[in-house]
């Protein structure tokens, strides 16, 4: 086999590799509610149905709920990895900021799993 059919093949499995995975991640029902974690323990929790801002961990952070999908919109943290996450809505997503101890997590009201144990 020559090295352009290789080639060929190798782009078509890794293109095949990223749309599985693409699936796989926006695979899930949307969840109903966010919960915030801050060094292990719940520090809050707010619907995905009622828009609003909400300043975490005494300001340090800041959500965004909207539309159904919540986003952190301001972190004091230096690199702010944690608004550059995006919008999450799928049950299991999840924001987390390091360096405050943070993880806001998407939940279904109807969900049996235990993300803590």
């Amino acid at each position: 086999m020559n090295k352009r059919k290789r080639d060929i093949i190798l782009i078509a499995v890794l293109l095949l590799v990223a749309l599985v995975g693409y699936y796989l991640v926006n695979q899930g029902d949307d969840g109903s509610y966010v919960e915030v974690v801050c060094e292990g323990r719940v520090i809050g929790t707010y619907s995905l149905k009622q828009d609003g801002e909400y300043a975490l961990n005494g300001g340090t952070n800041i959500i965004k709920i909207e539309n159904g999908e919540a986003v952190m919109i301001y972190a004091d943290c230096p690199d702010h990895i944690c608004i550059k996450e995006g919008k999450i809505r799928k049950e299991g997503q999840c924001i987390t900021c390091l360096p405050n101890k943070l993880t806001v997590t998407v939940h279904s009201a109807d969900s049996d799993v235990d993300w803590y144990n």
